[in-house]
């Protein structure tokens, strides 16, 4: 079984390589709507997959990340670099482009990462993230899978967000955490989700 949660972000970048000349020269945004497909081995104690409340936390924080922002990729030269750090205060760099394509990688690799990093506590079982769907435009789309994280081999740290975007997460420190838990492969999960009140045992 699967569920899908559905987000929105209005983002900015420049996709340098690609065929188009507007594309690859020139900054531009869009419109994106991404889908996050989760699955699970069974449903938990409200006999869902995974609550579609819970996503408004972690999850939400890590794509609304991408709203209003710069995406660039790390190869663009210091000066490049420089200048949108000296213009936008909301900007991410990341060890890929900033294609439809890499943009349901990445989501997907750090949404994996997140689930791994949580506690659950409604009885879920092996909640994880099928694919993500980035929409670029209302006619395009780019959707990533498990096994297609085999094609790049980059970390957390590897995405790196201003400090303007860390200020608005819920928690500025939350992907410090999540990066120090899988740094270490071990240790207390840090986020937990809460415990429901039960009416039927």
């Amino acid at each position: 079984m699967i569920i899908r949660k559905k987000f929105k972000f209005e983002g900015a970048h420049i996709v340098r390589d690609c065929s188009s000349d507007r594309c690859k020269k020139s900054l531009h945004g869009h419109s994106y709507v991404v889908e996050v497909f989760l699955t699970s081995n069974k449903l938990d104690f409200g006999q869902m997959i995974y609550d579609f409340g819970l996503t408004k936390g972690t999850i939400k924080d890590i794509i609304d990340s991408f709203d209003h922002a710069y995406a660039m990729w790390n190869k663009e030269s210091d000066h490049f670099k420089s200048f949108i750090k000296a213009n936008s205060d909301r900007y991410i760099i990341m060890p890929v482009s900033p294609s439809a394509e890499c943009f349901s990688l990445a989501l997907l690799f750090m949404i994996d990462k997140i689930l791994q990093a949580t506690a659950f506590k409604n009885g879920e079982g092996e909640v994880s993230v099928k694919s993500v769907r980035v929409h670029e435009t209302e006619t395009g789309y780019a959707e990533a899978f498990r096994d297609d994280l085999e094609w790049f081999r980059f970390s957390l740290e590897d995405i790196v967000f201003s400090p303007a975007i860390k200020d608005e997460w819920n928690d500025p420190e939350m992907y410090d955490k999540l990066t120090s838990f899988h740094s270490k492969k071990s240790g207390t999960k840090p986020f937990v989700n809460p415990i429901a009140e039960r009416k039927f045992e």
